[in-house]
């Protein structure tokens, strides 16, 4: 099979043991035949965004290589949240395992339910430092480079608590 694209994608956790649901995504997302994990980052704790009264996250950013369009990735990311007993109750509340589309090749796109980039990556240290470390020469089209945009994230608190078990 041959792979076509360049996918980047969020993973985070705050229920039910997050580390070994950000673990489960990946391992999951591994076995689709139209995806590779070229590479994943290591697991870093943040507090809520948002709404705060909430356990802090556990996140990750794997870079895939895939075949698919974005839209059908999103849905293969949905499904797979829903797998594993993911709600949506209100904005930012809580959540088993949440699995965002960064970024997929260089483009610039919006349709449905669906921003790339996605749309707040560029303000989030969650996103960026994981993205940083698989990537860090990765560009953010429409706003520069992943150490530029990290920069402007210094005040947000972040800690790596290892690597994916």
């Amino acid at each position: 099979m041959s792979f076509k694209h360049t996918a980047f994608i969020g993973l985070g956790s705050n229920l039910d043991n997050p580390c070994k649901q950000v673990t489960y995504a990946l391992r999951a997302l591994a076995r689709i035949p139209s995806i590779r994990i070229s590479a994943s980052s290591s697991l870093y704790r943040s507090a809520p965004v948002g709404y705060c009264d909430q356990p802090d996250f556990v996140n990750a950013v794997a870079q895939l290589e895939t075949t698919l369009s974005p839209i059908a990735l999103l849905d293969i990311l949905l499904e797979l949240e829903r797998e594993c007993g993911r709600t949506r109750e209100f904005r930012n509340a809580p959540r088993t395992l949440d699995l965002d589309v960064l970024l997929y090749d260089d483009l610039q796109h919006q349709e449905h339910n669906l921003i790339i980039p996605h749309p707040e990556m560029h303000r989030r240290a969650f996103v960026l430092r994981p993205l940083w470390e698989i990537a860090p020469d990765c560009m953010i089209p429409g706003i520069g480079a992943v150490s530029e945009a990290l920069l402007h994230c210094r005040e947000q608190q972040l800690e790596r608590i290892g690597d994916v078990i």
